[in-house]
């Protein structure tokens, strides 16, 4: 297979790594085909890029992996740290995948890295993910940093960055039904592919589980003499007088309420807390303080400012916006809306789309009694997505009043004939990718 430049010609409005893109994304059927085989044939190739890492704290888990990396990460560099970060999907740009000692990575950079990868596999099968993957590795490798934070794209076991021998520590955020196509039907199931990130002896903390995924991963890490902090047992996290408490075995640590929105970002962030005190990094309590206070993550209860797109909702109507899709998400997401109305009473309006591959009943329950109406939507550029009608009439068995809109902005249009009364409170969700071309729409881009 020849490899086409990474700067060369490109269609009018097209950037130049996009091609790219598109050449790789052929070079195999399936977009999602586990396995390590390939990976591990394209490392070899590259010069073993997984073998000279900085130090690697690795990630996996259903629900909160974003959220958990983005406050280590922001403690990190509270510290003085140079952190290379790696999370999947993005939501408007590829670009936000990689993040090289602080920055996201630029055109130039990333195509140089993915042109070299191409090279090396030589027009043989292998998945984008696995060969954007092996790209990122490289310049994690070439690129001096501190520490890298690696997140696992799906699973952990056959997933493309289970190649990291030794990390610092493993963490697994809690663990829900999600992805039963590829990780089994059963938390149990889905447990134990997640614990395939474990290695021997290397310590391994636990967000909060469930009893059957806890005990698949217990199984594997007394197969691998691996020391396990769970979170509830060996170490706390709470809210206590608006603060966030965490303690351990090492002491307490009183810290600002985390900067993001939820009362399940409190678990979060006790979570990142201690994956950063088993992974032996001396932070002073100020970088702890400070990450609290400066940890971002787009589209995970971000309100939405000003733009195109929010613009098109009548005056005083907030707007948020998340891309949670399974139940585990929506259990979180109606908990921290909840919170919200607790605090200032208005009207709450979902303004949902979801692919075909979700469970929308089960994402949607929680919203009973909690959502005014529910607004389904398309989402954009997915032709797997669920029918408005089919998102509308799973949220009407659980009393939630549905109509449908042809897109989010029409949704919003039509919160101009909404009664007198309180402003509604708008939550747009049920997808990434949604929330992907929402920030997209509005102009609000994530860097």
């Amino acid at each position: 297979m020849a490899v086409g430049s990474a700067t060369g010609a490109s269609a009018p409005g097209r950037r130049p790594v996009e091609d790219i893109f598109a050449r790789l994304l052929a070079l195999h059927p399936k977009l999602i085909d586990l396995s390590l085989d390939r990976m591990w044939r394209l490392l070899e190739r590259l010069g073993h890029p997984e073998q000279r890492l900085p130090p690697v704290i690795h990630v996996a888990g259903t629900n909160g992996k974003g959220s958990t990396v983005a406050f280590m990460r922001a403690v990190l560099e509270a510290a003085g740290q140079r952190v290379h970060v790696y999370t999947s999907p993005h939501l408007v740009r590829f670009n936000e995948r990689i993040r090289l000692a602080g920055r996201l990575v630029d055109d130039e950079t990333l195509s140089e890295a993915l042109a070299r990868a191409e090279a090396a596999n030589e027009g043989e099968p292998i998945t984008f993910f696995e060969i954007t993957t092996a790209s990122a590795l490289l310049l994690f490798a070439e690129v001096p940093a501190d520490v890298l934070l690696l997140e696992v794209g799906l699973g952990g076991r056959l997933d493309a960055t289970n190649v990291v021998d030794k990390p610092l520590v493993s963490v697994i955020t809690p663990v829900s039904i999600d992805h039963v196509d590829f990780l089994g039907e059963t938390v149990t199931e889905i447990a134990g592919e997640k614990a395939g990130i474990l290695r021997r002896g290397v310590p391994a903390v636990l967000g909060r589980q469930p009893a059957d995924a806890l005990r698949a991963i217990e199984r594997r890490a007394a197969r691998l003499a691996v020391p396990l902090t769970i979170q509830g047992e060996q170490f706390q996290a709470y809210e206590e007088n608006g603060r966030l408490i965490v303690a351990d075995e090492q002491g307490l640590l009183d810290l600002p309420r985390p900067r993001l929105v939820g009362p399940h970002q409190i678990d979060n962030a006790g979570l990142a807390v201690e994956a950063l005190r088993i992974a032996g990094l001396r932070l002073a309590p100020s970088a702890y303080e400070q990450g609290m206070r400066a940890a971002d993550w787009p589209a995970r209860l971000q309100r939405l400012g000003p733009g195109p797109l929010t613009q098109r909702a009548p005056e005083g109507v907030d707007v948020w916006l998340d891309g949670g899709h399974n139940a585990a998400g929506g259990q979180a997401l109606a908990a921290a809306l909840a919170d919200l109305e607790d605090r200032v009473s208005r009207p709450l309006v979902l303004i949902v789309g979801m692919l075909g591959t979700k469970d929308s009943g089960a994402f949607l329950a929680p919203f009973a009694g909690l959502a005014r109406e529910l607004i389904a939507v398309p989402v954009p550029g997915e032709h797997k997505a669920q029918p408005p009608e089919a998102v509308a009439a799973a949220a009407a068995l659980h009393g939630i009043a549905a109509s449908t809109a042809p897109s989010v902005a029409a949704a919003l249009d039509g919160l101009r004939d909404y009664p007198v009364g309180p402003p509604p409170r708008v939550l747009i969700t049920g997808s990434l990718y949604l929330a992907g071309a929402v920030l997209g729409e509005n102009g609000s881009l994530p860097d």
